[in-house]
This record gives structure tokens, sequence and C-alpha cells, in this order.
């Protein structure tokens, strides 16, 4: 379009400017906090911050919050907005005392305890990756937008001695994609169907312009934690070019022969994507556009097999954080995945029409499913197992994936466990499971799921939006290990989603038969549910399902597909 036919902002710009501009994809939606948690020294008409405002300063002053450092006391606030976002803050102050920009200092917290703690010690507070802890000046008449993480609660200080700050508003500017919730579900009990929003929520405050593991920590594209992701993705948004865009940029960013985010295991994740968004979509074009990329990872993963058929990758043999430093649990985690990506590599290559690709690819198969396997008492590792049809899913199940209910679970693994575990026909056993595993976080105040859980940190433990008292054990800051010690753990993490797509597969019972869901099944199982309906996005548009339990045990199923769509 020429530059003068452009009715928008960017008519005015030179071509050289215009050139080098880029649009936001994002969206941003002002939240006022909803309580007022904590308050010390001289904080006046503190509620006057949960009323809403206009985001606009002027010369009048009705009913202000006051902060007024006296006596050696400074004044400091702890808010509460309700859900964890991802954004900062916009602060607008009418007047400060000393006439040249009042110091306060801002700290962002995913639970309350972060947001009054200190850098460092202990709890591990840190500034990593994005600014949570920091020190700005605000003047009077002004608008001070602070900050980019992912947070709920905000606790302001003002610093200097003596210093008086007038506020109108103290309002969270959300940052986030504008997409419509194509997919559904709701049932009998409603904390699944909070489980299924909130994992929803979780991915959807990841998916800025670039799909992150994590709006505080990492906000990195992990392309391995991008599979539950893209899951979830798939069952809630559809198709999004999210998707695409954060699979281009980590293939530009790993030139061959190097591994993707400097992991083999993650490699192999992203052929799984690859393969996964295919049949999703339907996009052949998307496939010939990886073709010669897949075509060295397959390289790659074919020199590293053993004369036994034994995966032989030493670089970021990484399985998920529970199973870390187990080498023997690693290694069945990781040749399971192995054979998943081969299994992926070989469909591609015959969809592409490269039939010695394809051959050498059921070579390295046959390999890798010769080399037996061990993965001791651990659930994920077992669990990728059964999905690859290496291990027998009645007989795991009953060993080990369904002792201890939620015991042994993992935020990343969860979706393969609870898959692993509908592979043996255990519905009821997996509800039980995510009713404790991701209900667990919920009873703790969590509004997104996080890095890392363990149904043993509920014991004493305090909830996350409240401030532990004496007796009870601050879940945040005391849990974690590795790089998530403490209140570096993130608590918003898109890798724990994939409760809510295991929702949509097994009890709506949707599954996609053919490439770009032009063959959909519908088997519902309801386990001890009354009844489940909900709407699954394909690119024909909703499938709506409804299942109701009869008197009998039997189920009515209705389902409305799009023309284009066969449904068994």
């Amino acid at each position: 379009m020429d530059k003068r036919e452009r009715n928008d902002i960017f008519r005015v710009l030179d071509e050289e400017t215009l050139k080098n501009s880029k649009k936001d994809v994002r969206s941003r939606s002002f939240l006022f906090p909803k309580r007022i948690l904590w308050t010390a020294g001289q904080v006046e008409n503190s509620r006057r911050l949960l009323e809403k405002e206009e985001m606009q300063i002027s010369l009048a002053a009705h009913e202000p919050c006051i902060l007024k450092n006296e006596k050696g006391e400074k004044a400091s606030i702890l808010l509460d907005y309700g859900i964890e976002i991802h954004g900062g803050i916009s602060l607008l102050a009418w007047l400060d005392s000393t006439k040249r920009g009042a110091k306060v200092r801002v700290r962002f917290g995913e639970s309350a305890a972060e947001a009054m703690s200190e850098l460092g010690g202990k709890t591990n507070a840190t500034n990593d990756h994005a600014r949570r802890d920091l020190v700005v000046e605000v003047g009077m008449m002004s608008m001070n937008p602070i900050g980019e993480t992912g947070f709920r609660f905000v606790r302001i200080d003002l610093l200097e001695p003596e210093a008086v700050l007038v506020i109108k508003s103290i309002c969270a500017v959300m940052l986030y994609k504008d997409v419509p919730y194509r997919g559904s579900f709701s049932c009998s009990d409603p904390l699944l169907n909070r489980i299924w929003d909130v994992g929803a929520y979780t991915v959807h405050l990841n998916m800025q312009e670039y799909i992150w593991d994590g709006i505080k920590r990492d906000r990195l594209v992990w392309v391995g934690d991008m599979h539950p992701e893209v899951t979830t993705i798939k069952a809630v948004f559809g198709e999004d070019d999210a998707v695409e865009k954060s699979l281009d940029f980590i293939r530009k960013e790993t030139p061959l022969p190097g591994w993707m985010n400097n992991m083999a295991s993650y490699s192999m994740w992203y052929v799984i994507i690859v393969h996964d968004w295919f049949f999703y979509t339907g996009k052949k074009e998307f496939l010939e556009k990886q073709k010669d990329y897949l075509k060295g990872v397959a390289d790659l993963l074919s020199a590293h097999i053993d004369k036994k058929g034994q995966d032989t990758v030493k670089e970021g043999r990484f399985l998920d954080w529970p199973s870390e430093g187990k080498k023997k649990i690693v290694d069945a985690g990781v040749q399971a995945i192995h054979i998943w990506a081969a299994e992926s590599l070989k469909e591609i290559f015959e969809i592409l029409g490269e039939k010695d690709r394809a051959a050498q690819c059921e070579e390295d198969l046959k390999r890798l499913r010769s080399y037996e396997t061990d993965p001791e008492d651990y659930k994920q590792a077992a669990a990728l197992l059964v999905m690859v049809g290496a291990k027998d899913a009645k007989e795991t199940n009953e060993k080990l994936l369904k002792t201890g209910g939620a015991k042994g679970m993992s935020t990343f693994m969860g979706y393969y466990i609870l898959t692993a575990r509908a592979m043996a026909g255990d519905y009821e056993g997996c509800l039980e499971a995510i009713r404790e595993y991701w209900g667990g976080m919920l009873s703790l105040g969590a509004t997104t799921f996080w890095e890392d859980f363990d149904v043993d940190w509920m014991k004493d433990a305090a909830r996350i939006d409240e401030l532990p008292k004496e007796g009870q054990i601050d879940v945040h800051g005391a849990y974690g290990r590795f790089c998530y010690k403490g209140y570096r753990h993130s608590l918003c993490h898109g890798w724990a989603s994939g409760v809510t797509p295991w929702l949509s597969e097994n009890v709506l019972g949707v599954k996609i038969l053919e490439p770009g869901c032009k063959k959909i099944k519908v088997e519902p199982h309801l386990g001890d549910l009354e009844w489940a309906k909900g709407t699954y996005p394909t690119p024909y548009g909703e499938i709506t399902v409804s299942h109701v339990k009869q008197a009998d045990g039997s189920i009515e199923t209705t389902v409305d597909a799009p023309e284009e769509i066969e449904v068994l």
C-alpha cells in the first residue's frame, strides 16, 4: 500500500522510519487493586486505591491516598490485584514534597511474600530476566509506567526521610495477546472447570509475540517446554501465529549441528511439535519450510544411537526437574523422547515424499526399540515409555503410575502421565489425581500453574495470597531446587498447563485422526462425572460436544461439527 493511502498513524512517518517500525501484537488493559494486604507507617486513605479511576492525572486531588514518612518510619503498602498478570503498573502521582521526584521502591511478587522480600538470602528473591525490585522517582502531576514482569502483588515503599507522596491511583497494566478462547470445557465438577480455565490462562499469559515458558522467569522460547503449551493452544485457541513464529525463531537461533536451547532432548521436542502442529493444521507448506532443518536434526539423532540401540546424546539430557540428576531415569525418559521424535520424523518424511529418509528413520526406530530401559519408580519416564509403546500401559499403571495418587506427579510431565494412565483405562484415577495435584495449587491461592509442585508442600503451607503466619510455611520461598530455588521459582509456567488439553481430549473425548482435523473421533470418558460439554477449535471452526450420563451408566452424546470434518 502506498503510504499516502494509509489511514492510520503510520501515514505521517517517513519511508525509512516506516520500514523500521514494528507493531506490538499485544493489547493493554488496566486492573485496579482488589485488596490492601498490609500497610506500615503513615498511609492515609489507602482504600481509595481500590476504586476505579480515570487513567489521567489532573489538577484536582479528590480524597487521595497519601504516603508520609515521619519520625524515621517509612510509609509502605502492599496491593493485591487478585490474579497473576504479565505487565507492570502505572502510578499516578498528584504531589511529592521533594519537588524533584520522590524516590519509591517498587517490588512485584507472584506471591504476597515475594513482594515483601529482600534480594538474595535463603529465599533467593532475584531480578533475573525481568526486573521486579526497583527504585524509581515519581514527581508531581505524573503518570509513571513501572516494570514489566509476571506478578499479582505490588509493594510500594516511600524511601526518603520526611517525604510525602500524594497518589491518585496505582493500577496494573496487563500486556496480553487479545485472542478469543475458541475451546471450552465444563462439567459437573466445578473444580475441574476451574482447573481447565487456569491451565488455559497460564498459557495465554505466556503467548506474547513468541511463546515463553514463564512471564517472570525465563521469558525465553524453551522449545521443549512448548510441547505442552502447543497442545494447550490447539485445545483452547486453535491456530495461532505465535507457534510458528517461535519455531522459526528457535530454528534460526540454532544453526546445525547445535542442539536447541543447548539440549539434545529439546531438539527432539522440536521435531515432535512440528509433527503435531502439522497434524493439527494440515499445512504442508509449514512442513516444507522446516524440511531442510529436519533433515539435519534427523542425521544428528541417527548418529547418536549405538549398536545396542541406546540413545547416546550427552549434551542436555533433560527430562524434567524432579528427575534431574537421576541418570537412569533421565536415560529412560530421553530414550522414549528419541523414539517419539524418530516416529514423528518417519511420518513427516513420508508426507514429504522423502522415502530414503523415512526408511532411515524406520531403521533408527528398530534400533531404539530393541534397547530395554528402566524408569525405576519415576512416573514421568515410565509414562513416556508407555506412550511410545515401549511399556505396557495397564501393567505400568498398576505397578507405578496409579500408586500414591498425585505423589510423584510433575508439572511438565503431567500431561504425559495422565495420557499414559488414560491408555490403561484409568480415567477415574486421572480425575482424582487432577483434583489433588492441580487442585492443590489452587487451594494454595494459585491463579496460574507453577514451574514445579509437590503435594507434600501443602503440609502447614500458607496460601500465596496471604502473608505467612507463625507456624506456617512460605510455600514460595521455602521450596524449589536447581535454578528455581525460593522466590526465583516461576508461579506461571506454561508447561504446567497439560491438564487442560487432557480434559478436552479425554473427558470430552476429542481426538484428531487425520491431518488438518479432517477426521475426528469423539469418545468421552466421564469417570465419576454426571455430564460434560465444550468446544474444540479446528481449522474449519469449532466442534461442539455434549455428554450426559444416563441412569444405566451409558452416555448420551451430541456432536455438532463443521461439514468439512468427518466425525466418528
